[in-house]
């Protein structure tokens, strides 16, 4: 009997992690862009927006690395500081 769940909850069909989860870095492939990241953060009494661009590296990496599905940075809210030829000049 299942408890609040249903009684084949035990097989797992072997689908990929939701959206925003992604494996760990077991293998240390992104460790240097992380490192920097957090001493950024550190050095910035953690105000992430001081280090935006080192975030959005460590997640280019994560991507170039297969730790997580590809996507467009701006998806993944890096819209505003994203480098384009139409879009330099503007502001």
């Amino acid at each position: 009997m299942g408890f609040g769940r249903p009684s084949n909850t035990e097989s797992s069909s072997g689908a990929p992690p939701d959206r925003g989860s992604f494996p760990l870095d077991h293998e240390g492939e992104c460790k240097e862009y992380m490192k920097v990241y957090m001493q950024c953060l550190r050095e910035n009494k953690n105000n992430n927006g001081a280090c935006r661009e080192l975030s959005k590296a460590y997640l280019q990496c994560r991507m170039d690395k297969g730790l997580m599905d590809k996507d467009d940075m701006r998806n993944l809210g890096y819209a505003d500081i994203m480098k384009s030829p139409s879009s330099s000049g503007e502001k």
